[in-house]
């Protein structure tokens, strides 16, 4: 390696020159040592130089380059192993020993948080002496850590990690994820019914579809054919009458009402299309008649989003004839037609096409309908097993409204909502589909409850009685005093006198209590829920009956809120709720209720206290409320 050597004058010499003489001397040894080859300066060469004064050193910046190089080299070499240990360290599934890596990660973590490091080692948890839990352990707090995927299970609670705006992590632990709803303020029978503008009734997987021939649920829910299940359909209605109070006035669309609002048809010339005067309704009417074959179709095109909610007053002739809409997916695309049609057929679906009966008996009769098509695509979609998929309605497009065969139509619109129309639909169902000589609404379907008899189909619910006499006092009260709603609601009380085992739903705890069965078990189950909510429709009708009717609904209600009272604490375990209480009818565990069940135990209590002023009630409720953020009953 080659070096360049300076040469420094002794300081006697420096002080005795004058300063040209200096400069001279130097710019001259400068010249010298640029002309003359640089050669190694061995040892025996250094010698001679120091014995005749003159010092020479290594090159300064030379030596100041190879030692920060060499410093780097090692810092970035220090920091990438402890970072590297730092990182496995925190990694499970490590399988070097940690007594190898512990110092590196110690220190590491000391001098990046400037104090006492924290390390973190494997340890497997024994849990009840059963089986084993990997977890990790903090030998300085002297603390144990266990995996939230194994606390979510063991004790049934719920959690998740957030960010915030300033990109700040928190994980968020509940115990309970279903919602207290607090009321407005005294429960009004004529009103909103509990918290029910929140549900979405025909958006349940377990709803097939909505009937075109009745306008109400189709469930799924024990049976996969479908049925029509009473529960569910009082609150379906029961939830549009409530979003009626509280949403705000839906935006109307008329296209066809035969007078003022006419449409410009596509009419080929196979077909026809004249507006008639119609005495009875006293205003004009479509008629339509059209060639066979879809080319025939008289259509008219549209490019409507949002506006989902189709009603129309429609008479069909003939059984060839139907009423077709056309609606597109803007995302994919893809366009499907709904066809209505006179024929008994709930749902089923060719290719892009979806067929909706509306009942065999539809012929030469004016109808009134109301068709979400939003979920009516849906449900024909997602009933479509080969390739089901959900659809955003924000994503629809109505792209025609078309009609084949003979017939009438007349109030063609498209709207936002129509609420009080399908609150309707269910309440004529309740008035058509009741078992006169029982007074109940029957469900056609086996029932089996683990521990009880089967139930066999026919059998009738209090919980279904509760609700559909809740949905038909609103409907009379709304009505302005429809005579048919109120026959209806007086005769759903007569399963509340009737013994469950004898075909109504009344069952008696300890030979004293009256409890409203939910499901007419044997031995009786005791539901709570579903006994709160036939209080309510009791309650309901109490309130918006004339006379004889509201007396007899109102001691009925009495003697459920006297049993209430008394057996109300059977159902708190100090942790949550029992759903039922099989485990003194049957001797068997008790059948604690979901946090979904356990809030509406909770939000059911609250609503009574409302309308009953003992104590009892209020301060369960709020024992029971705080169950959902953890708190517990004391021990001894």
């Amino acid at each position: 390696m080659n070096a360049v050597l300076y040469l420094e004058y002794d300081s006697q010499e420096k002080q005795s020159d004058p300063a040209p003489n200096r400069m001279s001397k130097y710019l001259s040894s400068r010249r010298d040592a640029l002309s003359t080859p640089v050669l190694p300066v061995s040892r025996q060469t250094r010698e001679p130089l120091k014995s005749q004064g003159v010092m020479q050193r290594e090159p300064l910046v030379f030596f100041i380059m190879r030692l920060n190089l060499k410093a780097v080299l090692l810092v970035l070499t220090v920091a990438v192993v402890v970072i590297t240990l730092g990182v496995y360290m925190r990694c499970a599934a490590f399988s070097f020993s940690t007594n190898l890596v512990r110092p590196l990660y110690r220190a590491s973590r000391q001098s990046s948080s400037g104090g006492e490091a924290t390390a973190l080692h494997d340890i497997e948890c024994s849990i009840n002496q059963e089986y084993t839990v990997h977890c990790k352990r903090d030998e300085n707090e002297n603390e144990v850590y266990v995996p939230f995927s194994f606390l979510r299970n063991y004790f049934d609670v719920s959690g998740a990690v957030s960010t915030n705006s300033n990109e700040v992590a928190k994980f968020n632990w509940v115990h309970s994820t279903a919602k207290v709803n607090l009321p407005r303020g005294k429960y009004d029978a004529r009103g909103v019914f509990m918290y029910f503008e929140n549900y979405n009734v025909e958006v349940r997987d377990r709803v097939k579809c909505i009937s075109a021939a009745e306008g109400v649920p189709v469930s799924t829910q024990w049976e996969k054919r479908g049925y029509f299940y009473p529960t569910q359909i009082a609150q379906f209605a029961l939830s549009h009458y409530s979003k009626n109070l509280t949403e705000p006035a839906p935006r109307v669309r008329v296209l066809e009402d035969g007078d003022g609002n006419q449409m410009e048809w596509s009419t080929p010339m196979t077909s026809n299309m004249t507006r008639i005067w119609h005495h009875k309704f006293n205003t004009s009417v479509v008629q339509f008649e059209t060639a066979p074959g879809y080319e025939g179709v008289i259509s008219i095109a549209l490019n409507h989003t949002l506006d989902l909610l189709l009603t129309v007053d429609l008479l069909l002739v003939t059984n060839s004839s139907s009423l077709m809409i056309t609606v597109q997916n803007r995302d994919t695309r893809h366009i499907y037609t709904l066809h209505y049609i006179p024929a008994d057929l709930l749902l089923s679906v060719q290719d892009t096409n979806i067929y909706y009966g509306l009942g065999g008996l539809a012929l030469n009769k004016w109808r009134h309908i109301t068709r979400d098509l939003h979920i009516d695509l849906q449900k024909g979609v997602m009933g479509d097993k080969r390739s089901p998929q959900k659809v955003r309605r924000s994503d629809l497009e109505v792209i025609s409204i078309g009609f084949l065969g003979l017939g009438f139509f007349d109030n063609i619109t498209l709207s936002t909502s129509d609420h009080l129309a399908h609150f309707y639909d269910a309440a004529e169902w309740f008035v058509h589909n009741q078992d006169l000589k029982t007074g109940g609404w029957t469900n056609p379907v086996r029932r089996s409850l683990n521990g009880f008899a089967e139930l066999r189909p026919g059998w009738i619910s209090a919980m279904g009685q509760g609700h559909a006499i809740s949905v038909l006092a609103r409907a009379y009260w709304h009505s302005g005093g429809d005579e048919r709603y109120l026959r209806a609601a007086a005769a759903g009380l007569q399963p509340y006198r009737v013994y469950s085992r004898d075909g109504g739903v009344l069952a008696q705890f300890m030979d004293k209590f009256y409890w409203y069965e939910e499901y007419p078990t044997t031995p009786p189950s005791y539901v709570l829920n579903g006994f709160i909510y036939s209080l309510l429709g009791l309650y309901d009708l109490n309130s918006t009956a004339p006379g004889k009717i509201a007396r007899e609904a109102g001691n009925l209600f009495a003697q459920g809120m006297y049993s209430l009272k008394k057996m109300l604490l059977l159902f708190d375990t100090g942790s949550g709720t029992s759903y039922d209480l099989r485990h003194l009818s049957l001797g068997v565990a008790p059948n604690l209720a979901r946090w979904d069940y356990h809030a509406t135990h909770v939000n059911q209590l609250l609503l009574l206290a409302t309308i009953d002023s003992d104590p009892l009630i209020a301060q369960t409720a709020e024992r029971w409320k705080g169950y959902m953020f953890g708190r517990r009953a004391k021990h001894n």
